[in-house]
């Protein structure tokens, strides 16, 4: 009998700088002889197959986030309703998935998730299939969220208060300014994204509950050598860049 080949499930947030990366490293994946199997919500599919966008022997299996015909956010409530519906109707559409998958004879040997997704490792968890988190940032950007929620957050909300501000967090060769951290962290740029922070937060919290927690980083070895293994307990794999070809 011939082995079976890895199958890999990519779940993406439906938003372009997500998916596209996702789609590059779902090109890796079948260039290495894994089947691909590759999800986001109906409503980007819908857009996806208008642009043509979906690479040959990629399988795609859309999953529900409770708008199947789009978010309207003057309609339809604000970022915060989205991302609770996202999280109740996308665990229950991508639990449905895994078990289909496995009914099928064609179980999922690994899920693969972007960021804002840190249920999608809930689910795998509970249905006993290895995840890892798809991080389409650079390394240093993991790093410093972690440390962020891991004993550095007080220190962080400090840096504009001070022009002289700067911060060494353990194991990264460098000092960070203000202007260094993701926008996101910054007092003076987050109000509009506040409701991103609780998200990344779970992420890391999520990730210290793996048993071997994996993040694959949209970064190469070369480029990020110290920053990749900043954090000893989580193994951080270079699988980019993830962009486009020149060609």
């Amino acid at each position: 009998m011939a082995e079976q080949k890895p199958h890999f499930l990519l779940v993406t947030y439906p938003a372009q700088g997500h998916i596209n990366p996702a789609l590059r490293f779902a090109k890796r994946l079948l260039q290495s002889g894994a089947r691909v199997t590759f999800s986001t919500t109906v409503s980007a599919y819908r857009r996806m197959e208008k642009g043509n966008s979906i690479p040959k022997d990629v399988t795609f299996a859309a999953i529900s986030d409770g708008y199947d015909d789009g978010f309207r956010r003057n309609v339809d409530g604000d970022a915060r309703t989205y991302l609770s519906a996202f999280r109740q109707r996308g665990s229950e559409s991508l639990r449905e998935l895994l078990e289909k998958s496995a009914a099928e004879g064609n179980h999922v040997t690994c899920l693969v998730y972007t960021l804002l997704l840190p249920w999608a490792s809930e689910v795998a968890r509970s249905c006993n299939v290895r995840s890892a988190l798809l991080w389409i940032q650079p390394a240093a950007v993991f790093d410093i969220y972690y440390y962020c929620f891991n004993g550095y957050k007080d220190v962080i909300s400090e840096c504009e208060k001070d022009p002289s501000w700067c911060l060494k967090l353990p194991n990264l060769p460098f000092e960070l300014r203000a202007r260094d951290l993701p926008s996101f962290l910054r007092p003076s740029n987050c109000y509009p994204y506040t409701f991103l922070l609780p998200t990344f937060q779970e992420q890391m919290e999520e990730l210290e509950k793996e048993e071997t927690p994996t993040i694959l980083v949209n970064t190469f070895e070369a480029l990020e050598a110290d920053m990749l293994k900043s954090i000893e307990k989580f193994q951080l794999v270079p699988v980019g860049p993830l962009l486009p070809s020149a060609s």
